[in-house]
């Protein structure tokens, strides 16, 4: 008879056999994770050792655990360290729930890509609830594919006659994300979770969620501001729960952009007139051009007699088919496309989701067609998160209607082959963020929807493209025939739907006014910014990354006024060594040429952690331990990187930047920690070191610190929260959280004043450098120095030449007694109105 208790377990790849203790990773290679073998791969495929059920499958594609009929778990992660591959280069075959045979292809992966981008190729197969079971290896040297490796045996005992530990933790959190636990928040959890052993579980007003499944996060409608418990049971509890807390606790660059989104974003609903359909404004723009529709999937008719093996397995292919599609966009977006990519790594986790997956195939099971029950699926949790009373997480089931269009297509064999007229504003009852990137492949004028909302990914994408986008229009949209020339003027929340000839001529000269105007200013951009009295303005970038910084000399950057270094130390296990740095930091300034770089030290606690270190949960993280009393706490990890700073060359293009320093001392101890180190080094010439003023300590003790500094650089999102009292990434207060507020500005001079008084300069690297409506006052108040984003830099340029810094100083003067931020925004249209008609008039003149 056979034993039940014992499996072979065969090679899942061809290759050399690699002992588990020379893995390149201490986490395999002691065994921390379970015994089993590894293998250095020749193929690309990844095959199954037995016959099991797929339990685990990582969001990522990189590593899957199956199940087997003896109870056995067995995990394969294909490379090392491949998860920081987010994904790109794997193509799972399965899906979570699959029963697998021996042999069956699991995932195909890139191995030229894994090869580049990771420590290893190595693969490694693991028993991981390997106390319950023996291991006797059959095989040595080289694998064949298929061959027998291993044999397990369940033993019915567990390690040291004990049964397996099970320890748990639990803590409280306050969720920091904007619009609370949606999609890609969620995501963003269940990605931390899986890098444990230990499960993870949600509790939110007495109901708990899985942390394995996003509608199941979603589904509990937790807000911002919530507290929810998080409870951890395994043996690495502890760890998961820290790494959990500080996961709902921070929220993402890309939802702090959403929090910060212009006003007119969320524009109410104007009223209608004859002619016009009002909606709301979810990004700014105005656009004409023919309607064009984009519909839906429509389901043919279903029996309910199917036979459920065969709707088992067309499900699996059509999941398959779209993770790989969604893979592909998501390897194909161009760099500064962060929320489209958060976006998709959302999509690609919800396609693995429990809940979603048990839903659908428990319809199958009943004899529904695989079409009609991922519908009905997708339908179920849809109505769960609009019945939550929360807005935001309700425009939320339209990634999930998204995940069911794109399934649908995959089942139903439909492929979207869309023919455009030039120009088209694209009209539907509700935009998914696929349809946007597939119309990103023609020549889209705007976006118009009858549903939807003005926070939703389809807003987000439609700002960052630059598309004007109008949506909550109503049903009446629907019912406008194809072709209709329309004028979509999405700041004043309309779409006009009888514009005359007259009309529509006028909107197309203002677009190819505008279209003009930013071709001009690029075509000046590496040209210097000299105001019409002739003082230079250097225009900088703000970058992350050495290919970022190519990109802003393409651009026109004068310099780099902020490299922010902390992108080298975030979303990695372990921390970045000298070698590693220096040659990072060596790389923006070969990118840059023969102009400066600003490096600011790692800026790090308060809305971004490191995994590697972790910090205390503090009540209020932006006060607490971050920037440069972090380089105090942990004075190692601020020398090496001091030393990396050193030794780039050449010195003198190099300018190291301390963020959060409040107090003279401070300066005065890193300034000798420099001088020694470069001394250790033997570097005679060392680069200049600058104080970033982000706190109104620094600002008003400005002249002691232009003493010992060589220069400033005012980051302007800091201040302003730190001035005004208020959170910068509070939604309700983000409209308030303005830098223009005369006690910004009054701050703004005290720094340039107590600079000139020690010949230093002083430049801005915050938000308010990219506003051209503030170019005149910063000018004014004594900034030498703008540091913008890359693709501002020709505006930014265009703006500091129509200027007169004489003029500017005396307007500038007259803010400061002004009452408040709207009233120096109104002041500065006037002034920029009038400068821009000077020249206009003295050309005029000379004609």
């Amino acid at each position: 008879m056979p034993d039940n208790n014992k499996i072979i377990l065969h090679a899942p790849l061809a290759g050399p056999l690699v002992p588990l203790e020379q893995v390149p990773d201490p986490v395999f290679s002691s065994a921390t994770l379970g015994d089993g073998v590894a293998i250095d791969p020749l193929n690309d495929v990844l095959y199954a050792p037995c016959a099991g059920e797929v339990v685990q499958l990582a969001r990522t594609g990189h590593a899957l655990t199956l199940r087997a009929a003896n109870g056995a778990e067995i995990l394969l992660h294909i490379g090392v360290d491949t998860v920081q591959l987010q994904g790109r280069g794997f193509s799972p075959l399965v899906a979570l729930g699959d029963q697998v045979s021996q042999g069956q292809p699991l995932v195909r992966f890139d191995m030229d890509l894994v090869a580049q981008h990771c420590v290893s190729l190595v693969t490694v197969m693991l028993i991981s609830n390997g106390p319950g079971f023996g291991l006797r290896r059959l095989e040595a040297g080289n694998a064949q594919l298929g061959a027998a490796l291993l044999e397990v045996e369940a033993t019915g005992r567990e390690a040291n006659g004990r049964p397996v530990s099970h320890e748990s933790a639990r803590g409280h959190a306050r969720v920091a994300h904007h619009g609370g636990l949606h999609a890609r928040p969620a995501a963003l959890l269940r990605q931390t979770a899986q890098g444990f052993q230990s499960h993870a579980v949600l509790r939110f007003a007495e109901r708990e969620a899985d942390l394995d499944s996003l509608v199941a996060v979603m589904g509990l409608g937790v807000g911002e501001g919530a507290e929810v418990e998080l409870i951890c049971t395994g043996p690495d509890s502890q760890t998961a729960l820290l790494a959990l807390i500080a996961a709902v606790q921070t929220a993402s660059v890309g939802e702090r952009h959403a929090a910060h989104a212009p006003t007119s974003t969320a524009m109410p609903k104007p009223a209608a007139g004859p002619g016009m359909l009002t909606g709301v404004c979810a990004a700014p723009g105005l656009a004409q051009g023919p309607l064009a529709r984009l519909d839906g999937v429509s389901l043919p008719p279903d029996n309910g007699d199917n036979d459920p093996a065969a709707q088992h397995q067309a499900l699996n292919t059509a999941l398959a088919e779209v993770r790989h599609a969604i893979d592909r966009d998501w390897r194909h977006l161009p760099r500064g496309q962060e929320d489209a990519a958060a976006i998709l790594e959302a999509h690609l986790a919800l396609l693995d989701d429990p809940a979603l997956l048990g839903d659908a195939r428990q319809h199958i099971a009943n004899g529904v067609a695989a079409s009609h029950a991922w519908s009905r699926a997708i339908d179920t949790q849809c109505q769960i998160l609009r019945s939550l009373g929360n807005p935001l997480l309700a425009e939320r089931a339209n990634d999930l209607y998204d995940l069911q269009q794109r399934v649908l297509r995959a089942l139903l064999g439909e492929t979207r082959q869309l023919r455009l007229p030039p120009s088209a504003i694209v009209v539907a009852h509700e935009l998914t963020p696929s349809d946007l990137l597939l119309l990103a492949r023609h020549e889209v004028a705007g976006l118009c929807m009858a549903a939807g909302g003005a926070t939703s990914h389809v807003a987000i994408l439609a700002r960052a493209r630059g598309l004007p986008c109008l949506v909550a229009v109503g049903e009446a949209l629907l019912e406008l025939p194809a072709g209709t020339p329309l004028v979509l003027d999405a700041d004043q929340g309309r779409l006009e739907t009888e514009a005359d000839a007259q009309r529509l001529a006028e909107v197309q000269r203002h677009v190819q006014q505008r279209r003009e105007t930013r071709q001009r200013q690029q075509a000046a951009a590496q040209q210097s910014a000299r105001t019409r009295d002739g003082q230079v303005i250097e225009v900088a970038a703000n970058v992350a990354s050495a290919e970022e910084a190519a990109e802003a000399l393409a651009q026109g950057a004068d310099g780099i006024g902020l490299l922010r270094s902390e992108f080298l130390f975030i979303d990695r296990p372990t921390a970045p060594d000298e070698t590693e740095q220096r040659s990072a930091y060596q790389a923006v300034l070969d990118a840059m040429g023969e102009r400066p770089v600003i490096i600011r030290t790692i800026d790090v606690g308060g809305d971004k952690q490191l995994d590697y270190l972790p910090l205390p949960a503090e009540a209020n993280p932006v006060l607490g331990l971050r920037g440069i009393r972090l380089g105090q706490v942990r004075p190692e990890l601020l020398d090496q990187q001091l030393r990396a700073l050193l030794q780039v060359s050449p010195q003198q293009r190099c300018r190291i930047m301390l963020p959060m320093v409040t107090e003279v001392d401070e300066l005065i101890a890193i300034r000798q920690r420099l001088d020694r180190l470069a001394g250790e080094l033997g570097i005679g010439q060392r680069a200049e070191l600058g104080v970033m003023i982000e706190v109104p300590a620094a600002a008003l003790l400005a002249e002691r610190l232009a003493e010992h500094a060589d220069f400033f650089s005012i980051g302007t999102n800091d201040l302003s929260q730190y001035t005004l009292a208020m959170d910068r990434d509070h939604a309700g207060l983000a409209a308030r959280v303005d830098a223009l507020h005369p006690a910004l500005l009054r701050l703004i001079e005290l720094t340039c004043q107590g600079a000139a008084k020690h010949g230093r300069w002083v430049g801005v690297c915050g938000a308010l450098a990219s506003d051209p409506l503030a170019t005149p006052v910063l000018i004014g108040l004594g900034v030498a120095e703008l540091s913008v984003s890359a693709p501002q830099i020709g505006e930014i340029k265009a703006q500091v030449r129509q200027l007169d810094a004489a003029a500017c100083r005396r307007f500038s003067q007259g803010l400061l007694g002004l009452s408040s931020a709207a009233a120096v925004r109104q002041a500065c249209r006037d002034f920029t109105a009038q400068s821009h008609a000077q020249p206009a008039a003295a050309a005029a003149l000379q004609q």
